[in-house]
């Protein structure tokens, strides 16, 4: 299969689905909708997780583990969440499968087995986490529960695409239990300052921090902080929401405590989460027409080192001086691969590694081994250049850095370039139609007129940001008074 990739300027969507694959990170599965990450993709996810769960526990939270299986009366439990979630729902109804009669070697669902209470796959854990909850608090003492877990979620999606939107995924959910209102709604605010320093600090992402619109909201929720990135088509793609759950799962689990002055009280709730979506926001942030190019801090491998050689012998030779470099970039932190595979021509790896995105490529050859140097290439740049042998391990830690903050940089250039402030219904449906991007515009507050911008221009409200200052305007579609900007794009 060619390597080559479809420009991103031809087909946008065409080269994301052709790089997912020909990048070795994912490919569809023969269920319907799903997909199987392969290693290269699973180690990127792994490096977000390491890090995710490194910064949950640094804000007190631990681990548990719940099922994937959810009765159907608990789920019907708190409606608003099961309404917004059944559409999406796999139901399991039977547990057993039998010989069929009239059609020899085939299975059938055993009529006789069917569950006395039907099962829904879990969408989302709140229902059975709550049900759970129930039995863990009883007093003021065992509050905050500050409790996530790494699992796959189910949700029977229709269009599907690898990673941003697919059948199952894979994904955190945190789920916290509060004493007070306060408390909670500090909760999930917290989380999604917790998710923006991820997704900048180590995505080299940048995001902006909102809250959604009613109409947009999490079901279930009274709130929903989110965090909104946008990918170099234009569109928006909404990388994690925390949400603010007031008191409506504890009132349909029945959860309380006794407070200190001796009163039962309902809890105050919070759930929030990232998915394996962020794979796809990290791709479509930062790759090119040459294929992925990856932030140092979440590489699988950050540095490639390719050996340029003819004969045995001089392999040889390179060998013995990049395995003394190997041991002290290891040593350093960083992740280093030495591809002395015969198999394959320099040429063949080089393309190899730039499809894979590894940040910094280094070849050595005969002659570097005489003179005392090698060549060092950069993925985000494709800047080539020859140093010194001795400085090469102080170089690199620099030369990552750099790359590191220059994806970010370059990132949040292209969201300031395509952030386009409008005052009327004209300068908004230009704006979404020939800029893209975020439209900043006065909104009316009211459901049916944001239902409205999106029935004539697919654009939605991404976030009030949490920064948009008080400033008086009229909404860009009925004129009537607005007091903030809110952000619109179309979206994933």
């Amino acid at each position: 299969m060619s390597k080559k990739l479809t420009k991103r300027s031809e087909d946008y969507s065409k080269w994301y689905n052709e790089l997912v694959v020909k990048a070795d990170l994912a490919e569809n599965s023969a269920v319907r909708g799903c997909m199987v990450i392969k290693p290269y993709g699973y180690a990127i996810w792994e490096n977000m997780q390491k890090e995710l769960d490194r910064m949950f526990k640094e804000t007190g939270h631990e681990n548990a583990y719940f099922p994937l299986f959810v009765p159907k009366s608990l789920f019907e439990a708190e409606e608003k969440n099961a309404e917004g979630f059944a559409k999406e729902c796999a139901v399991v109804t039977h547990y057993r499968l039998q010989n069929d009669p009239d059609n020899p070697g085939k299975l059938r669902v055993d009529p006789e087995a069917k569950l006395e209470e039907e099962l829904v796959v879990r969408p989302t854990s709140e229902a059975i986490i709550w049900n759970t909850y129930k039995g863990w608090i009883q007093s003021y003492r065992d509050l905050p529960l500050l409790i996530n877990q790494w699992a796959n979620v189910v949700r029977w999606e229709m269009r599907t695409r690898l990673f941003l939107r697919t059948a199952e995924f894979l994904w955190q959910e945190g789920h916290t239990a509060h004493a007070t209102k306060t408390e909670a709604i500090t909760e999930a605010k917290q989380m999604q300052d917790v998710y923006a320093e991820f997704a900048e600090n180590f995505m080299a992402m940048p995001v902006i921090k909102g809250v959604k619109s009613d109409s947009e909201r999490f079901a279930g929720a009274e709130d929903t902080y989110t965090i909104e990135a946008l990918m170099q088509d234009g569109k928006a793609l909404q990388a994690g929401t925390s949400h603010f759950l007031g008191q409506n799962f504890a009132k349909a689990f029945d959860v309380k405590y006794t407070s200190k002055e001796g009163k039962q009280e309902y809890v105050w709730a919070t759930s929030w989460g990232v998915s394996t979506r962020l794979i796809g926001g990290l791709i479509m942030t930062h790759s090119d027409d040459l294929g992925l190019v990856l932030p140092p801090k979440l590489a699988p491998i950050q540095v490639v080192i390719v050996p340029i050689y003819k004969n045995d012998e001089q392999l040889e030779a390179i060998s013995e001086k990049v395995n003394f470099l190997v041991k002290d970039l290891r040593k350093k932190g960083i992740s280093v691969k030495f591809d002395d595979r015969d198999t394959f021509r320099p040429g063949a790896k080089f393309a190899e590694y730039e499809l894979k995105g590894v940040p910094i490529r280094i070849a050595i050859g005969n002659r570097d081994i005489e003179n005392g140097t090698l060549e060092i290439a950069r993925r985000d740049t494709l800047e080539k250049q020859t140093i010194s042998q001795d400085d090469t391990v102080v170089f690199i830690e620099k030369l990552l850095e750099e790359i590191q903050q220059n994806l970010f940089d370059r990132a949040i250039n292209f969201r300031k370039e395509h952030t386009t402030e409008v005052n009327d219904f004209k300068e908004f449906k230009q704006a979404i139609k020939n800029t893209g991007g975020f439209v900043s515009a006065h909104w009316d507050g009211t459901e049916e007129t944001e239902d409205r911008i999106k029935e004539y221009t697919k654009a939605t409200i991404r976030c009030i940001p949490n920064d948009a200052i008080e400033e008086e305007g009229v909404c860009v579609l009925t004129g009537k008074p607005s007091s903030k900007r809110v952000l619109f794009a179309k979206a994933y």
